[in-house]
């Protein structure tokens, strides 16, 4: 294994792209490639069986014409159904994948309600019911499945976001700081984040919104360096000169100007993308 060989992202589409951004602040070194799957989106409400069929053929293509060193599964839904079964597949190769972050959300709520949003795939998912038995008795969570948020996200349909949010936030009751109010909302898919300056205009000001694009990085980081994973810059610090940045490569099942569009919107980045066959 080379310090050169990129780390994989891939993600049923752009919502991954939190996640990238996120690890390219935390391993500014690192090469990149990162699959949008958009072909194939959305993995939230796709039976678990292709979500499995698409992860292994992601998986397969990044190690056999990428020579990826790592692997970010950059999405909740195929984390929860493929991680198991990816990491069983390919033993020497460093998984991680990630979980809405219900463990910080209880740390910092204060009324100990908190709400969730996420796919129906990934709350429907017995990864998704271990973790929240996991943390029975700390908080009170508020489950709310939001069919089409993240492939309304994906395709940058304003009005119809807009009303999902809406729609979304008000099932799940009163959100604030006051006894018997939601305290605290977890974004519970990658694609979320990008509708968050919408999310808290509608829960107010007081609610604390949590995401997993830094816990995983930090993760990632802590991982490589546990299974001694060639680093390149030495693995310097965040915010440090540890040599020159990483270049990302881009790659799409579906149209490869909605990714293209995607990460200069997000990442300020004008990148070519390859198309997957």
């Amino acid at each position: 294994m080379q310090a050169s060989q990129p780390i994989g992202v891939f993600d049923s589409g752009v919502g991954g792209l939190s996640i990238l951004r996120a690890l390219r602040a935390e391993l500014p070194q690192e090469h990149f490639v990162y699959f949008a799957d958009s072909g194939h989106a959305p993995y939230g409400e796709r039976d678990t069986a292709q979500v499995l069929a698409r992860a292994r053929a992601i998986t397969t293509e990044l190690l056999e014409r990428h020579d990826i060193k790592a692997l970010v599964i950059a999405c909740n839904t195929a984390t929860a159904v493929a991680i198991h079964l990816i990491r069983a597949e390919h033993p020497g190769l460093p998984i991680i994948g990630v979980e809405p972050a219900l463990k910080p959300a209880a740390a910092l709520t204060r009324t100990r309600r908190v709400g969730v949003m996420a796919t129906r795939g990934t709350l429907e998912s017995a990864k998704f019911a271990a973790l929240l038995d996991s943390l029975c008795g700390l908080a009170i969570f508020i489950l709310q499945p939001c069919d089409g948020l993240a492939d309304a996200i994906e395709r940058q349909e304003t009005n119809k976001i807009i009303a999902l949010c809406d729609h979304y936030t008000m099932g799940m009751g009163q959100f604030g700081s006051k006894e018997g109010q939601v305290d605290t909302l977890v974004l519970g898919c990658t694609h979320y984040p990008f509708a968050a300056d919408l999310l808290q205009a509608r829960v107010g000001p007081s609610v604390r919104l949590v995401d997993t694009g830094e816990p995983v990085a930090r993760h990632t980081r802590q991982l490589l360096l546990t299974r001694q994973v060639p680093l390149r810059g030495a693995a310097a610090p965040p915010g440090t000169e540890g040599g020159a940045t990483g270049h990302l490569t881009l790659v799409s099942s579906g149209p490869p100007e909605a990714l293209r569009e995607a990460v200069r919107r997000w990442l300020d980045l004008d990148l070519p993308v390859r198309q997957s066959d």
